[in-house]
């Protein structure tokens, strides 16, 4: 198995790959591991390598311990402002979080951090949730006028039920860890001290099978539950697009922001 590292990119997005583990890291502590475009860019750069590596598992994971991902990059997003920029951005997102879901072999999100918004699609993007038991989670989009444009309502109704998922995206719900994990949005919570160590013994677990189970196993699950459903694109990013250019949305940014400024 070749071993690949790559360092530390404008992005944020950092790529290791031992033992048939690869781990993709998203670094950005000064914006708490938000997205932004070039972010996005170097994802679907990481997959590639993670692919091109025979690599039996990837995770997916945020640095440092506060953020998994907080979501999408305001400072930058903020400048698309046309309905049509609007589509074009939630359709970039979206078709690299498909290509995580869609990867051959399992991904695991640990969730090192909270995981909100945009951060939560990025995590149901994964096919098994690790989070520490402080962590937070939750797709609260309607804070900010707008809802989830990445894949994420799809797949978060096929994990937790659409009765489920329809309440989680109405009403934005913050999810603790214990609770989301009652409700299936996280697999498994492990305190915060053995964390790491769980999710690096779990998945050496999985990539000590013998070659090609991995890949196997998911391939017979995703046939019987596809992850992925590009059908519905056109209908998922109008809907986005439509709400990120009305006014509420911005008056609600606008709020945010307020809220954030020093005393």
């Amino acid at each position: 198995m070749p071993e690949h590292n790559r360092s530390s990119t404008p992005g944020g997005v950092d790529v290791e790959i031992e033992g048939g583990v690869a781990v993709v890291t998203i670094d950005r502590p000064d914006v708490r591991n938000a997205i932004g475009m070039s972010t996005v860019d170097e994802l679907d750069a990481a997959l590639d390598d993670v692919v091109e590596s025979g690599a039996a598992v990837l995770v997916v994971r945020g640095g440092g311990d506060r953020a998994f991902v907080s979501g999408g990059d305001l400072r930058e997003l903020s400048a698309v402002r046309t309905y049509e920029d609007a589509v074009d951005m939630a359709c970039r997102v979206r078709r690299v979080l498909d290509r995580v879901a869609a990867l051959p072999v399992p991904v695991v999100a640990a969730l090192n951090g909270h995981a909100l918004g945009g951060g939560a699609e990025v995590a149901i993007a994964a096919d098994v949730r690790v989070a520490a038991e402080d962590v937070k989670i939750g797709f609260n989009q309607v804070s900010l006028g707008i809802m989830p444009a990445w894949g994420g309502v799809e797949r978060l109704a096929l994990t937790i039920g659409r009765s489920r998922a329809l309440l989680a995206v109405a009403t934005g719900e913050v999810y603790e860890a214990p609770a989301a994990q009652r409700i299936g949005l996280i697999d498994v919570v492990i305190p915060r001290a053995a964390f790491d160590d769980h999710w690096r013994s779990l998945t050496r677990r999985m990539a000590a099978l013998a070659p090609g189970t991995t890949r196997a196993v998911k391939s017979v699950i995703d046939a019987a539950a596809p992850s992925v459903h590009p059908e519905l694109e056109a209908g998922a990013t109008d809907a986005f697009a439509r709400l990120w250019t009305a006014d509420a949305h911005w008056a609600a940014v606008e709020a945010m922001e307020e809220r954030r400024r020093p005393g």
